[in-house]
């Protein structure tokens, strides 16, 4: 349920509200914005009478939401989302780059791709220490070795670091060391590690499942944000399809409907949606244009001889001439990059 109240309504009238309706053993997702105040009610609304509540002066509306997710719900947060992470912005206008390799190989190539990207304007780093692989043979990551580099990096570059976590047995090693713990599309419905994220005060960016629909991939956000960790981004890496082509099938339309339903950022990972370098700019710009809040982008420095995933790779280069591309789309957009 939905509540909207006046934005001229005094400061004790409001208090009074919600003093009233937690004693009905409500939980209130209290959002102020410019025009409104909004007043998202979470639990059993069956007993309130809707009636009752639009009766009261300083109430504007009172709506019934009939979609499971609340917390990540746009009516209970009309204005998008805005994170600041480690100096890094992303939504509400900002536009936000997350670039590095696949995964951590080695202190050299670590260093000189985060220097790099760092120097072509992005604004995060992004490394796997742990990789999930459909093959149990193919390389699995360096582990804790591997953050312990992507720190050397951040020390280098300032960039804060975007990796993924495999299992909450390293649940605190990532807090302390990662700024923005990746959840990967194997494990979106992990309930119990998504539970244990919410409990944490670390941003989580959220890969929707590659055979999740977009109401399933917001009620994984839910599960976070129902524990108190509100700054979940979420991350549209393409889907299973009949398509055989390309890696997964990009679904670009999720970019609008998420941001019809959902206040959270959104980013786009070309990288992994297609499997294809030389796919990776169209597809970014194509992010840019459908209102995505920024990119997660594959770059290495020698991607032939990567470990893993050097086909989908850019080059640093590459990725220079596509920062300084992707500026100008952002601008026509609205959006602020770098």
């Amino acid at each position: 349920m939905i509540i909207v109240v006046k934005s001229t309504a005094p400061r004790q009238e409001v208090e009074k509200l919600k003093d009233m309706l937690q004693k009905r053993g409500m939980e209130i997702n209290y959002s102020e914005g410019v025009d409104h105040i909004v007043m998202g009610l979470i639990g059993d609304t069956r007993s309130i009478d809707v009636d009752s509540l639009a009766s009261i002066e300083i109430v504007e509306k009172v709506l019934r939401v009939q979609e499971p997710y609340k917390k990540a719900n746009r009516s209970f947060h009309p204005e998008d989302s805005r994170f600041d992470i480690g100096g890094g912005l992303i939504g509400g206008g900002a536009f936000a780059v997350m670039a590095g390799p696949c995964s951590v190989e080695s202190e050299e190539q670590v260093l000189e791709v985060a220097k790099r990207v760092k120097k072509s304007g992005a604004t995060f780093l992004r490394g796997g220490a742990f990789k999930p692989r459909t093959s149990p043979y193919s390389f699995q990551g360096m582990g804790l070795d591997g953050l312990e580099l992507l720190l050397l990096a951040k020390a280098e570059t300032g960039l804060p670091i975007v990796s993924e976590i495999m299992s909450t047995e390293y649940l605190d090693e990532f807090v302390e060391k990662v700024d923005i713990i990746q959840v990967g599309a194997r494990n979106m419905q992990n309930f119990a590690m998504l539970t244990e994220l919410g409990k944490c005060n670390k941003p989580i960016l959220l890969k929707r499942g590659m055979c999740a629909t977009i109401e399933e991939w917001l009620m994984s956000a839910e599960y976070i944000m129902k524990e108190g960790n509100e700054e979940v981004i979420l991350c549209e890496r393409g889907i299973r399809t009949f398509e055989t082509f390309t890696r997964n099938t990009l679904d670009l339309s999720a970019i609008p409907a998420i941001k019809k339903k959902s206040h959270l950022p959104i980013v786009v990972d070309p990288s992994h949606s297609t499997g294809m370098w030389w796919m990776v700019e169209s597809m970014a710009k194509a992010a840019v244009a459908a209102g995505a809040d920024g990119l997660m982008i594959e770059v290495h420095n020698a991607p032939e001889a990567a470990l893993c995933d050097g086909a989908q790779s850019l080059k640093p280069d590459k990725f220079d001439q596509l920062m300084d591309t992707l500026e100008k789309y952002t601008q026509l957009e609205g959006k602020v990059l770098r």
